[in-house]
């Protein structure tokens, strides 16, 4: 790719995420939200939590050393931090980020 179509591609991936950001306020304005939407709405934060813990356990052997414990305490401080901040983007964005530590560094 030369640079022009870089520039081009930027461009367009610039327009796409800007118009998916703006496209609910601009559809929804006047509109109560559909029934489907609001249970995404209120749904969505606990079933991301919950694709994240499978995720993170999904591979793990519980009979060979160190047992998992990596990831269960990822999970026990994420379940913490949701409890004390009940706050769902900081609780899966701090958790993910103290995994990564531990499975990199530890």
């Amino acid at each position: 790719m030369n640079n022009h179509e870089i520039y081009v591609a930027i461009a367009i991936m610039s327009f796409v995420n800007l118009f998916t950001r703006i496209f609910p306020f601009l559809f929804f304005t006047k509109r109560d939200l559909p029934k489907s939407l609001e249970f995404i709405e209120k749904f969505f934060p606990p079933i991301i939590m919950t694709i994240l813990i499978i995720y993170t356990v999904k591979d793990v052997d519980f009979a060979i050393f160190p047992y998992g414990l990596k990831e269960i305490g990822a999970i026990f401080f994420t379940a913490i931090l949701h409890i004390t901040l009940k706050n769902y983007l900081v609780s899966i964005f701090f958790g993910t980020i103290f995994y990564m530590i531990l499975i990199q560094y530890v």
